[in-house]
């Protein structure tokens, strides 16, 4: 790309071919949904600079930061750690103008070549006022470039009615509510461009508060898999980026069990806040749907539906 003139040809579709990596391969060989995010992640990071948008590039000539604020994705085959994903990627069909609004579907070949996963990515370019010396951002990326990064989600978040300084914040958030929620000091490894919170951050924070909240209640995922061999799977996520998250603040996460469909699924909420000027700021909203599955073998595993101890841990009751 010429940092002068770069071409953009992002209406173009692109294809890559990647593996999950190694460190996603947890139970067995399957693929946790995490690093499922991850290939998605990656196809659309290939699909920029293969239209010329480069993150790198555009960040040290223009300074412009590379940001997906919203990632919402369908499992619908499971990965193993030698499979070879196969991305598609273009812009998709509800993409308004001035809209980096992304269709990324991934396959991989079983008998046939399958559709493994299905997800919808919003990604934003944040000026970023740090450093000085950057060349005026051209005509063709103005249009996706933002000062401060948010993203519209799929439902309206609440704010709760809390105090802001109370002593113990975690309970008060958590105060009648189905939820399990804890404070996190954000570390520069969860962040990126020197100063934000990135989506991958999230990520790793969805799953960790799956595996708390199970916890909290007796039904830990290691005390499944020893005592029925289950292990949780997860058909749909999506976490949506509402404002930024800084390095080394305090984050408190909320993770509220919502539904449980017919025994056999349930959907937990996943909202995230900051305080900043003596005010509770929500910086993420998010959704992720698990089910448990039975290990038949090292290979194969089979659906099954919750016993009464698991429907007892989704009602907030200890185990």
């Amino acid at each position: 790309m010429s940092t002068n003139n770069p071409a953009l040809s992002l209406q173009e579709p692109s294809t890559l071919e990647i593996r999950p990596r190694y460190e996603g391969s947890n139970i067995c060989t399957w693929i946790g949904f995490k690093h499922v995010n991850y290939l998605v992640e990656e196809a659309v990071l290939n699909h920029l600079r293969q239209g010329g948008l480069l993150p790198g590039t555009v960040y040290e000539t223009y300074g412009l930061c590379t940001d997906i604020v919203d990632i919402d994705t369908r499992i619908l085959h499971a990965f193993h750690i030698d499979d070879v994903a196969v991305a598609e990627v273009r812009p998709h069909r509800r993409a308004k103008d001035g809209e980096l609004l992304l269709s990324v579907v991934l396959h991989v070949q079983r008998e046939t070549l399958l559709k493994a996963v299905t997800s919808t990515v919003r990604v934003q370019l944040r000026l970023d006022p740090r450093g000085g010396g950057a060349e005026p951002v051209p005509a063709q990326l103005a249009p996706y470039a933002v000062a401060q990064l948010a993203a519209v989600p799929g439902w309206e978040p609440e704010l709760p009615a809390v105090n802001a300084d109370s002593a113990d914040l975690v309970k008060e958030l958590t105060a009648g509510r189905n939820a399990y929620a804890w404070r996190f000091r954000i570390p520069y490894w969860y962040c990126h461009f020197t100063e934000r919170m990135q989506m991958s951050g999230y990520l790793r924070l969805m799953e960790e508060a799956k595996d708390r909240l199970v916890a909290d209640r007796g039904v830990s995922i290691k005390t499944l898999l020893d005592e029925q061999n289950w292990i949780p799977v997860v058909p749909h996520s999506r976490i949506t980026v509402l404002d930024e998250a800084r390095m080394e603040e305090d984050l408190y996460i909320v993770f509220t069990v919502e539904d449980v469909f017919k025994g056999f699924t349930y959907t937990s909420r996943m909202d995230t806040y900051v305080v900043r000027d003596g005010a509770l700021l929500q910086t993420s909203t998010g959704r992720i749907t698990h089910g448990y599955a039975v290990i038949e073998n090292r290979r194969d595993w089979s659906l099954v539906s919750f016993d009464d101890r698991m429907n007892a841990a989704l009602e907030g009751q200890s185990a």
